[in-house]
């Protein structure tokens, strides 16, 4: 263990990473997981004095930073996933110089694995807060926070550990657990029923290099043809994504066009999809027209193998009940379709099943990029989320599962609080002026 007291250094690390690769159960020896001290220390930013810490806690790397002026609180961050590395890291959260001004210390843990270790994410995020009260002291309340696969990893925390957060600020989450993963299957079910092109599943050793690209090229129209402009198959293909995803809403056919190839590339273990309760839909009319009919009775269906799924417990892709006892806000960006829109929705529905509706708030920003806030969006959520703790005064959101009012060409407005930049190049459609 490491303890320095210094001036802040102005220097923010993003630790967000975009999902990649399959996700399989296969058997082997475990990886040599490592981490390197030497990577540990950070330095403090300008004009406020702090105490840090870092070292390794039961295999995991750690920081903790403190504040001289320290208002009691806590705020643990969990960061999203690392690939396939042994080396673990640790990431500072994006908005730890505005936490140090409030006076908040934050802590945060690389875990013990890489890859998409929820489970071990959820441990060893816990481990953590609780070694702090030996580092530091206990705190008054603890918040917990992340991106990506760390916002499942706050979302399941919450409910694994019911009494230790008093607020939670999942971002760009995977709120809908192994949905994730059932979608990334779906992009390619969907399109070879498009198409017209049969292929079996698991998919053949020549998919990727052979199959795939003769689907994409169907997909394709003219006049330049995919991913930029599609065929009838493509159109149609286009639109069942988007109901899929979350439903007619802004920046959809953008986000389409700088998402489809990243998304073909996520191929998945068959044996963890399931999807025979999916109803794929064309449209926004909930009533099935005769094409929709045709898709959902032709599409491949399968069921996943039951050890991959827990709904009890923290499997390998642990599941999010939704059953929740302490505020949470929620962050997604409308156009995200790494980890779609249509996980809050999931979420949403499950809180509203446990009766807990009145304990979540979500907020939709208008980007086309997976976690692509800026930061201003971030502090104000994490204010409102204490300003609810502290004060019982509910945050104000969006209504997420309302078809109207998500598919409103202004919806998103009211929390993007700054017009976002160009993502590759692909202007983000501005808010209408009043």
């Amino acid at each position: 263990m490491k303890k320095v007291i210094t001036f802040q250094v102005l220097t923010i690390f993003i630790g967000v990473l975009l999902l990649g690769g399959a996700v399989g159960f296969a058997e082997g020896p475990k990886p040599e997981y490592y981490v390197d001290e030497s990577k540990l220390p950070f330095d403090a930013l300008l004009s406020t004095e702090t105490v840090r810490y870092w070292g390794i806690h039961k295999g995991a790397g750690y920081r903790v930073e403190v504040p001289e002026n320290w208002n009691g609180d806590l705020v643990v961050y969990c960061h999203g996933d690392r690939g396939d590395g042994l080396e673990l890291t640790v990431s500072n959260p994006r908005i730890r110089a505005f936490l140090i001004d409030m006076g908040y210390a934050w802590a945060a843990s690389s875990y013990t694995k890489n890859a998409y270790a929820v489970k071990e994410g959820v441990k060893d995020t816990h481990s953590l807060a609780m070694f702090f009260n030996g580092l530091v002291g206990k705190p008054n309340r603890i918040y917990i926070t992340g991106h990506s696969m760390g916002g499942h990893i706050t979302a399941v925390s919450i409910e694994q550990y019911p009494k230790v957060y008093d607020g939670a600020l999942p971002m760009c989450g995977v709120m809908g657990d192994f949905e994730l993963f059932d979608y990334f299957q779906e992009f390619h079910l969907i399109a070879h029923w498009a198409t017209g092109i049969e292929v079996d599943v698991p998919f053949p050793e020549n998919y990727e290099t052979d199959i795939l690209p003769t689907i994409k090229s169907a997909l394709g129209g003219p006049p330049f043809g995919y991913p930029i402009t599609f065929s009838d198959a493509g159109e149609t293909f286009r639109n069942a994504i988007k109901y899929l995803s979350g439903g007619e809403r802004p920046l959809y056919n953008s986000s389409f066009m700088m998402w489809v190839d990243f998304v073909f590339g996520m191929i998945m273990d068959p044996d963890i999809i399931g999807n025979m309760d999916t109803i794929y839909q064309l449209d926004g009319d909930p009533e099935l027209s005769v094409d929709e009919l045709a898709l959902n009775d032709e599409i491949y269906r399968s069921e996943p193998l039951p050890k991959t799924r827990h709904p009890n417990g923290m499997g390998n892709i642990p599941v999010i009940s939704g059953e929740i006892s302490i505020p949470v806000l929620s962050l997604h960006t409308l156009g995200d379709l790494n980890v779609p829109f249509s996980m809050q929705q999931i979420y949403a529905e499950r809180v509203a099943a446990n009766g807990k509706t009145n304990l979540l708030v979500q907020r939709a920003i208008r980007d086309i990029g997976h976690c692509y806030f800026d930061v201003s969006e971030e502090k104000a959520a994490f204010f409102d989320l204490v300003n609810w703790v502290e004060n019982g005064e509910r945050a104000d959101g969006d209504d997420i599962l309302d078809p109207g009012a998500v598919a409103d060409p202004d919806f998103g407005c009211e929390f993007t609080l700054v017009q976002h930049p160009p993502y590759y190049g692909v202007p983000i459609t501005p808010c209408s002026q009043p």
